[in-house]
């Protein structure tokens, strides 16, 4: 686990190792245990080094081949490449060092880009083929780690967090006006646009290569998420154990480490099945909750910590827990620091997850997530149900897409973004969730079809948020997040299990849509134990059936409360500023009328308030 930059200077220029150590610099959060630079010509790589498998120099950064040919920065985990390397010793090869990067790296010499279908992990690397003048960079699967690039006066660069591109001499920040409106539509980006202008994120499951002399890097994807129904009757006993089989496999290969690891342990039943798991391998593992003051929380909110639901788990497990409480104003001191690591707020309110990450930082160097099982097993049914009874695949975008506004439904962007609306009226908030789809729309004629797009839709959106705001925030603080879901045979069983196994009450909801034409599935949207069926069926063999069976909780601060209570002075001190650097992109009494409704008690707009902070410490750190 590290942080990767680099640069090719396409007019032939020749690569600085003092502009690559700028680079590297930048990110020195992500590796304070080594770097390195590299430079050959007009092509510079840069490392910096997190060490968790093979702590030896030999695993050092750049790495080249014994010829020499290749050379590589990477940043990541390859959890089946002890497979990988017995492949490659029979076929010749000789290693120098333990771990896993130069296992890659032979792999990569061996098989080229095919080598990518043969990694079951992590990452985001670099390559050089410096026979072929060839730059080749890719990224994982489903994106658990981040990788950005940039073209800029004839100039290609790459990092793991686009911070590193202010140290390329003549590259300067602007903020995407077209970004700014994804953002304020989705929370989040589904292009591969950021808030950066000429930033992008390479999306999950792709390379791009690029030679010296070219125009822009050449992109292909090696991999795609496929729900489907199976075909056929199914063995939903057969289901359960090749499940409990896979996803024992997967944590346990999560658990190889030359260094301490951990687990974040909630009361829900995604980490507490990985803790069950782990600690079996384990034996006092630690693990870690963040919890919160609820003295001045109402309604839902009162439900939101879960430190009580923690202990127990660790208690059943025996694991060395520790807890931290959050309090209102800790956002107000976590921001400014956490805005200049996130640079781009995604996918809701995210400072418990950096504060849980510090805490665990202060003891371990690897930590576990239960990141990717709502996604894979259907943990949001309230959404689903939105959409799964419609006229054809354009009514199934309309009703979903109408529910993934999450901060400002279209109609009020241009009010919004009056002062720059001239630059960005040509976004279509709705041509750009339509995008996200595979282009086989003709295929869906089941409910079950329709939940399986709302799967992929989510594991391509939702998901991929939610993994970029955990690596970032893990690595401020020089953590390695794993998520042992994420893992290659797990992810393609479930991939294929009908939506049955998943989500339950489908039946009812599509009979209480069909004899009601208005639609009455908002009935069911707070029926959060819906969801998961499958995998709650075989975490009941690890964790009592009481625990099995718990709601869906998400991992949320009780803010609603607090930004019309103790925190209010400051939204006010935020927002309510005229001169405030967003009001250079935002229309001021647009944005003070949408805030002063949730502070009001009109609406509740804590995700549009959060995101509003985050914009405006954003900008005041980088622009």
């Amino acid at each position: 686990m590290c942080g990767i930059a680099g640069l090719l200077h396409l007019d032939g220029r020749p690569a600085s190792p003092i502009v690559l150590r700028a680079m590297t610099n930048a990110i020195a959060h992500r590796g304070p245990d080594g770097e390195g630079q590299f430079c050959d010509g007009s092509l510079g790589l840069g490392h910096r080094r997190l060490s968790i498998i093979d702590l030896s120099d030999a695993a050092r950064q750049p790495m080249s081949t014994h010829d020499g040919r290749f050379v590589m920065t990477y940043n990541g985990e390859i959890y089946n490449f002890q497979e990988i390397k017995s492949a490659l010793t029979m076929r010749g090869h000789v290693f120098r060092s333990s771990g896993d990067s130069e296992v890659l790296l032979a792999a990569f010499a061996e098989w080229g880009v095919g080598a990518l279908q043969r990694l079951n992990g992590m990452f985001a690397f670099a390559i050089w083929d410096a026979a072929e003048r060839v730059l080749t960079i890719a990224r994982d699967r489903f994106g658990v780690k981040p990788v950005y690039y940039a073209l800029s006066n004839r100039t290609f660069m790459f990092a793991s967090e686009i911070k590193a591109f202010r140290a390329v001499p003549g590259h300067y920040f602007r903020l995407d006006v077209e970004g700014l409106a994804e953002y304020l539509s989705f929370q989040n980006f589904f292009t591969d646009r950021t808030l950066f202008a000429n930033a992008k994120l390479l999306p999950a499951g792709c390379y791009i290569q690029i030679r010296p002399g070219a125009e822009a890097p050449v992109q292909r994807r090696y991999w795609d998420f496929a729900f489907e129904e199976p075909a056929g009757a199914v063995d939903e006993h057969a289901l359960i154990e090749e499940l409990d089989r896979l996803f024992t496999q997967a944590v346990s290969r999560q658990l190889q480490s030359d260094v301490a690891v951990g687990s974040y342990l909630s009361g829900g039943i995604d980490s507490g099945a990985i803790c069950a798991t782990a600690a079996a391998e384990l034996p006092q593992m630690q693990t870690f909750t963040v919890g919160f003051d609820l003295n001045s929380a109402s309604g839902v909110e009162l439900g939101y910590d879960e430190r009580s639901r923690a202990e127990h788990l660790s208690y059943l497990f025996g694991t060395e827990h520790y807890e931290m409480v959050l309090k209102a104003g800790d956002m107000e001191r976590a921001l400014p620091r956490l805005a200049w690591h996130l640079e781009e707020p995604r996918v809701g309110q995210c400072y418990p997850n950096y504060y849980a990450a510090r805490l665990a930082s202060k003891f371990v160097k690897v930590v576990l997530s239960g990141t990717g099982g709502d996604e894979l097993f259907g943990g949001y049914p309230w959404r689903y149900y939105r959409a799964v009874v419609n006229d054809n695949f354009d009514h199934y975008v309309e009703k979903y897409f109408g529910f993934w506004q999450r901060l400002v439904p279209s109609e009020v962007l241009p009010d919004l973004m009056r002062p720059v609306w001239g630059r960005a009226a040509h976004v279509s908030p709705q041509e750009i969730f339509r995008g996200v789809f595979q282009a086989h729309a003709e295929q869906l004629t089941r409910p079950e079809d329709y939940v399986n797009h709302s799967l992929y839709f989510e594991a391509k959106t939702f998901l991929a948020g939610l993994l970029v705001v955990d690596d970032k925030l893990a690595m401020a603080h020089g953590l390695e997040s794993r998520v042992p879901f994420l893992d290659n045979d797990l992810v393609d069983f479930a991939m294929k299990l009908p939506a049955h196994l998943k989500l339950g009450n489908l039946t009812e909801v599509v009979r209480l849509n069909e004899n009601e034409p208005g639609g009455k599935a908002e009935r069911y949207r707070e029926r959060t134990k819906d969801g998961k069926l499958i995998l709650r069926r075989m975490i009941e063999r690890r964790l009592p059936q009481t625990i099995a069976q718990r709601e869906k909780q998400g991992f949320s601060a009780p803010d609603a409360s607090w930004f019309k209570g103790e925190s209010i002075a400051y939204v006010r001190r935020r927002i309510f500023n005229d001169r405030a650097a967003l009001y250079d992109y935002l229309d001021r009494d647009t944005v003070q009328s949408l805030v002063s409704d949730h502070l009001e008690g009109r609406q509740n707009r804590r995700l549009l308030i959060w995101s509003l902070l985050n914009i405006e410490q954003l900008l005041e750190a980088y622009f």
